[in-house]
């Protein structure tokens, strides 16, 4: 992996995807095969918490164990980004303790920072603009139900928001199709669109679910009101009605259709219930490849 940070999938070349991609399924595969890992014995990854998760935080700390690692969960009390010390500061006193930084924060300037600044690897667990861990774990899920990116359509349907962005680079990456479906006023950032397509990716941008789930063979959604804007609730329920993945879209789609959603989920919402469990539901196995994929990152990075 040639990039020293995972701040985002677009930073990575085509390459680098693949190698983490296959780094994870090998991981997985040994792990399940009994075969213990150590490449991360003695080294200790630092773990920054702007926003609460359940997954981010499980997966980096079991995968830092499971590779023989340790570590150390740093929440919003023990350190105020940009308030009691400044991002440049942090940067450089974790880089004397820790071997590597992953960080769950509200602006993407902050995970640039400690990047710019921080002697050691940096991973974005998630910021407002992009969520690469998720992204990746989106691409380990469609390769192993499908078998190939050749030929795929994924579409999303939601927000224009950190996921949707990560998913363009991530399918421009790898040769799948992308399209979204999204109300007027709620589209992707227009620059990180215009950049893929001039990659020679296929993106388009929907404001019909419907159209946009024609013949897709991924189906992905995500909660209409991140973490952060909830006084935004009530304006995106009533803008985002009709945009749930339920039974009756499913039916749109191609009959073997995975769906995708990178949880925590908010039924009758952006998914009902029925669809978050019908046949094609990859949702736990998505989750569950957050592990894999991070700790392959990690294992590239910090070893």
């Amino acid at each position: 992996m040639n990039p020293s940070n995972l701040v985002s999938l677009g930073a990575l070349s085509s390459e680098d995807v693949w190698e983490i991609l296959e780094t994870a399924r090998a991981l997985k595969l040994e792990m399940r095969a009994g075969v213990r890992h150590d490449m991360l014995a003695g080294k200790t990854l630092g773990m920054i918490f702007q926003k609460p998760s359940l997954r981010t935080r499980v997966s980096f700390e079991t995968g830092m164990s499971q590779l023989g690692g340790h570590a150390i969960y740093l929440g919003p009390s023990d350190i105020k980004l940009g308030q009691r010390e400044t991002t440049e500061d942090i940067a450089l006193n974790l880089s004397r303790y820790v071997d590597g930084i992953m960080a769950r924060v509200f602006e993407h300037e902050t995970i640039a920072g400690l990047a710019e600044h921080a002697s050691v690897p940096v991973i974005n667990g998630l910021c407002d603009m992009y969520h690469p861990c998720q992204g990746l774990a989106d691409l380990l899920t469609v390769w192993e139900k499908k078998r190939s990116f050749d030929g795929l359509t994924l579409t999303f349907i939601g927000d224009g928001n950190n996921v949707a962005h990560s998913l363009i680079h991530g399918c421009a990456k790898v040769g799948m199709a992308f399209r979204m479906a999204c109300p007027k006023g709620y589209e992707p950032n227009p620059t990180i669109v215009e950049a893929a397509r001039k990659l020679g990716a296929s993106v388009e941008i929907f404001n019909d679910p419907n159209e946009a789930a024609s013949g897709a063979d991924v189906l992905y959604t995500d909660v209409w009101v991140s973490m952060g804007q909830e006084s935004d609730a009530d304006s995106k329920q009533n803008a985002f009605e009709g945009f749930t993945i339920d039974e009756k879209l499913l039916t749109v789609a191609k009959r073997d259709a995975i769906i995708l959603h990178c949880l925590p989920a908010h039924y009758d919402e952006e998914i009902t219930y029925a669809a978050s469990r019908s046949g094609g539901s990859a949702i736990f196995d998505q989750a569950e490849n957050r592990l894999h994929a991070q700790k392959a990152v990690m294992a590239l990075l910090m070893s």
